[in-house]
């Protein structure tokens, strides 16, 4: 046994001197070979980012990216570009964009912007303080007092209260200066006998407190109405214009008032019924004033129209409603001449399409010019028509510019040139990447209605998408034109699930008289449509109520309601002015965008997927 045990001993340590004598230092490593590695590498990996920057478009269609967002629609660069344009003289025109230059247009060319010598000339100026009227003679004259009758929130004097100012003249201003600078034209509004309604203000307490403000609700006493004009050359001297005697001793509203001369006025009466206007040409000097024209139908709309009057008063032009046969009426352009001993009408126009704007009056060529429907319901076109022989009329903007459909106009003061915007393109000529498919005209004319429909961009007839239904809810609008009007609902397009349709109903402007009359019994266009479709039948609507457009505070109730995820929410912005800020704007926008994506696309979600399991 111990024999055996000595040559393994010594196996053991020879193994033992074999380890300690191994090399122990760490292996000598390819560094050129990693080298290389890595760079082949770092190539492949660019050569892949190249080939995928240089092949990938700069924007996918219907990508996120280039998607139209809320902040796009508020954003300085997307805004619509209106010139503005003011004519200074025949040949000079003065954009709002260029501040004090002054454009100079020679045969079709504009030549380089001017600068106009600045004017040390005293002007007169007035201003109103506790309603009532202020006279200052120039910047260093002390002030007269026009009026002393004023109360505040109860009598107005140049400026207008709530009624005056949101539903007939569309301005808070209430006064117009002569040509001359030297009269001046104002209304007194008197609100002492209409009803109040309360309003509350939220002032940061616990509860909130009640403004009690005038509101002439339908049947109640409406504001008292006196326009009246004070000569302020000289000892100062107002005079009160009379209406006429039909209007006397009724109720009735001012709803239009423009100086013709440095001493006649037109002024246009409206019966409350608002469905018997006079229009008048009242003399300054000692408030008289003579009817020229008398209009009445079921409802009468255009009411703050502006007559075109020529150079010495004798004869001006209207576009008034005028009997097409059995299409029903249409506003037309109308020739009154007052001089003569007998009133002379003269219907330049006829069709069934309406005249939107008159343009201008040229009495050199005898030529007036004017905007019309007569391409199109959806299109604006300018026309020119003569007011001798046989009245002939040409279209003068009917393929000027490749596409574009819907114009506006600005004549100079000699009717020498124009200033053309347009405001609009046929819907092919426009189709921006990612953006919603062209506003397509389906021209469905169920019971005589045009829609005009907005697709998603990636629109697919495989799909189904939620639809928004957009309707106009004042007497006389129009939703279903060519004219490029961005809003919140092309946002909500951009989503990929919802098609949006504009609807012009009954009550819609600019297709004549039938149309218009069919809201006479309903003088509320949301009540038309509430009572045509039941919200029953639909699954989400919004409701905007401007509950207390009053005064000068603005506080906007907004009411969402979703069927299909049973939610009623309310929105209430009691901190803004007369309009909301823009901050506010684009909360409410966020707010109408996420409400309806919320319900339109869960629903569409859940139907597109109970078809999938039906299938």
């Amino acid at each position: 046994m111990t024999a055996s045990r000595e040559p393994n001993r010594k196996k053991r340590t020879e193994a033992q001197d074999e380890v300690e004598f191994v090399d122990v230092s760490p292996a000598h490593r390819n560094w050129k070979g990693i080298a290389i590695s890595l760079l082949v590498i770092l190539v492949v990996c660019s050569l892949i980012a190249m080939s995928a920057v240089v092949l990938t478009p700069a924007e996918l269609p219907g990508s996120s990216r280039s998607r139209l967002t809320v902040a796009d629609l508020y954003a300085p660069a997307f805004a619509i570009h209106d010139p503005e344009a003011t004519w200074i003289s025949g040949e000079h025109f003065r954009p709002r964009n260029l501040k004090s230059s002054v454009s100079f247009l020679c045969q079709g060319e504009f030549k380089k912007p001017l600068r106009l010598p600045s004017s040390s000339r005293p002007l007169p100026q007035i201003y109103i303080f506790e309603n009532n009227i202020y006279y200052q003679a120039d910047m260093r004259s002390s002030s007269l007092r026009i009026t002393s009758s004023g109360r505040d929130g109860l009598v107005f004097n140049g400026l207008a209260d709530w009624l005056y100012e949101e539903e007939i003249l569309g301005s808070h201003l209430a006064h117009w200066w002569s040509p001359d600078g030297e009269k001046l034209a104002f209304l007194t509004i008197d609100d002492t006998l209409v009803p109040n309604t309360v309003v509350p203000r939220f002032t940061g307490g616990t509860y909130p407190r009640g403004l009690r403000q005038p509101y002439p609700a339908a049947g109640q006493t409406n504001p008292a109405v006196r326009l009246s004009v004070v000569n302020l050359s000289g000892p100062t001297h107002t005079r009160e214009l009379q209406p006429p005697d039909q209007l006397r001793l009724r109720d009735f509203y001012i709803t239009m008032v423009k100086w013709i001369s440095n001493t006649q006025l037109a002024v246009r009466w409206l019966n409350r019924p608002q469905n018997a206007s006079l229009l008048t040409v009242c003399d300054a000097s000692v408030g008289v004033c003579r009817q020229v024209g008398e209009t009445s139908d079921t409802w009468l709309c255009r009411q703050t129209q502006e007559p075109m009057f020529s150079a010495d008063g004798g004869s001006f032009f209207l576009a008034l409603p005028i009997r097409q046969g059995g299409q029903g009426a249409f506003h037309h352009l109308t020739m009154f001449t007052t001089q003569s001993e007998q009133d002379d009408v003269r219907y330049l126009t006829s069709g069934d399409w309406e005249v939107t704007k008159i343009v201008a009056y040229d009495e050199n060529d005898h030529v007036i010019y004017f905007l019309s429907t007569e391409d199109s319901a959806h299109h604006r076109h300018l026309y020119s028509v003569s007011t001798l022989g046989l009245f002939p009329r040409q279209c003068l903007t009917c393929g000027l510019k490749d596409e574009c459909s819907f114009f506006d106009a600005d004549v100079s003061p000699d009717v020498q040139y124009a200033v053309l915007h347009c405001k609009g393109q046929r819907t092919s000529a426009w189709r921006p990447a990612g953006w919603p498919h062209p506003s397509v005209f389906a021209d469905i004319f169920f019971k005589w209605l045009p829609l005009k429909l907005l697709y998603p961009p990636a629109f697919s007839e495989s799909l189904l998408y939620g639809l928004l239904l957009i309707v106009g809810s004042a007497p006389g609008h129009q939703a279903v034109t060519d004219e490029f009007r961005p809003d919140w609902d092309w946002v909500l397009v951009g989503s990929e699930q919802v098609i949006v349709a504009r609807l012009d109903g009954r009550g819609s402007g600019f297709r004549g008289q039938r149309y218009l009359n069919l809201t006479s019994s309903l003088r509320s266009g949301a009540k038309v449509y509430s009572g045509s479709w039941p919200t029953g039948e639909f699954l989400c609507f919004t409701s905007l109520v401007p509950f207390s457009k009053l005064g000068r505070r603005a506080h906007v109730l907004t009411f969402f309601f979703c069927v299909f995820i049973a939610l009623v929410a309310r929105q209430i912005y009691p901190d803004e002015g007369h309009f909301l800020s823009t901050r506010s704007q684009k909360q409410l926008t966020r707010s109408l965008v996420g409400h309806f994506e919320g319900c339109l696309l869960d629903a569409a979600s859940s139907l597109d997927q109970q078809q999938r399991d039906d299938e």
